[in-house]
């Protein structure tokens, strides 16, 4: 019986040490990186390494030269495509939250149709004021 007891005890506390643990971010798979000012690197990634068009999930990281994320205030981002022929522009914004890990944000988005896009991202905060921009395909 005393070693049924220690077993469950050892079990709750394996799962108690994992719960209570450190807690990382899974940031998923890089589509797209830049590098910002400042130093600093910006990288898009969603959990399958591909950018849907629809409401879609994804994360924004900074990171230093050593590739250690970097608080970097509050962060901004537009799918931006730019008019063509008799159709508008398109800015389809994000919104964000921030998550455990400080540099490391969750966004979502409305991405209008299927199509290249230009990710046009602003940030305001300890590091100052940055930016970047690349190009990225909505499927």
């Amino acid at each position: 019986m005393k070693k049924y007891a220690i077993a469950l005890s050892l079990i709750g506390l394996a799962i108690l040490a994992a719960a209570c643990g450190s807690k990382t971010t899974d940031t998923g798979k890089v589509i797209k990186s830049a590098p910002t000012g400042n130093n600093l690197t910006v990288a898009l990634a969603t959990v399958d390494g591909v950018l849907r068009h629809g409401n879609t999930e994804f994360t924004l990281t900074f990171t230093d030269s050593s590739g250690k994320p970097v608080d970097v205030g509050a962060v901004a981002l537009t799918f931006h495509m730019p008019q063509m022929g008799s159709m508008a522009a398109m800015n389809d914004a994000a919104t964000f939250t921030t998550t455990d890990t400080p540099g490391v944000y969750r966004g979502k988005a409305n991405i209008e149709m299927a199509a290249e896009w230009q990710a046009q991202i602003t940030y305001d905060g300890p590091t100052g004021r940055g930016q970047a921009s690349f190009a990225v395909t909505a499927q």
